[in-house]
């Protein structure tokens, strides 16, 4: 069995060590190789050592700087660091572009350029996710809340509606169709059965509880 591919089936089985070491000697013994270093940097990623992980991703990308994947994961590293969320955009970008063509890296741009409050720039990235991988609840949720910035009520109450059928418990999914049915629509009756599926998934739901007391507030007026 190749190397790399031995080291993979170690980390599937949480067996880091082992998996370090078979990488380790694919190195050794292909040192020009750049899939190694990436596997290498991604168990150093799986154990916290982000800042060793980085060498390795950009050591990759030295050797071939059209890795793909060493983009890529070195935009997941970004992405959790918070403060660096323009250069994890970047390295998903560059990732796509050289053929990364799977619904985790248009995902994770989405999620970045939301976090970049660019939902307008996020919203093809987390459609293309959803036409990818139709069972992903989260990433079909947070397309539905650029649909709601871009105020497209009708197809974010489909997709929403899509979330709660995978997801029954999905508290923010109920709430955003309460938001939805009490402005769009001007359904209150609907607004408040989504907002006690809302608060029944989650008593504490606050933005729900709050949704709920202005529908009672209005309807006793």
């Amino acid at each position: 069995m190749d190397k790399n591919q031995q080291g993979i089936e170690f980390m599937q089985q949480g067996k880091y060590e082992e998996a370090a070491k078979v990488f380790n000697e694919a190195i050794e013994e292909n040192p020009n190789e750049p899939v190694a270093y990436i596997n290498f940097g991604n168990v150093l990623t799986a154990v916290g050592e982000t800042d060793k992980a980085v060498k390795f991703y950009k050591k990759a990308i030295e050797l071939d700087e059209n890795a793909a994947a060493a983009y890529y994961s070195l935009g997941n590293l970004y992405y959790e660091s918070d403060s660096k969320l323009i250069e994890a955009k970047d390295m998903f970008e560059k990732a796509i572009r050289l053929g990364l063509d799977n619904s985790d890296a248009f995902f994770m741009l989405g999620l970045t350029l939301m976090a970049l409050d660019q939902p307008k720039l996020a919203m093809p990235y987390l459609q293309r996710t959803v036409e990818l991988s139709p069972e992903d609840v989260d990433a079909r949720f947070q397309y539905a809340l650029c649909l709601a910035n871009a105020e497209l009520y009708d197809e974010l109450i489909n997709q929403l509606n899509l979330v709660v059928e995978r997801d029954p418990g999905h508290a923010d999914a109920y709430y955003n169709l309460g938001v939805a049915f009490a402005g769009h629509r001007e359904d209150a009756k609907a607004a408040m059965v989504y907002f006690d599926k809302a608060l029944e998934a989650q008593p504490d739901h606050m933005l729900a509880a709050h949704g709920k007391k202005l529908l009672e507030e209005m309807n006793a007026e």
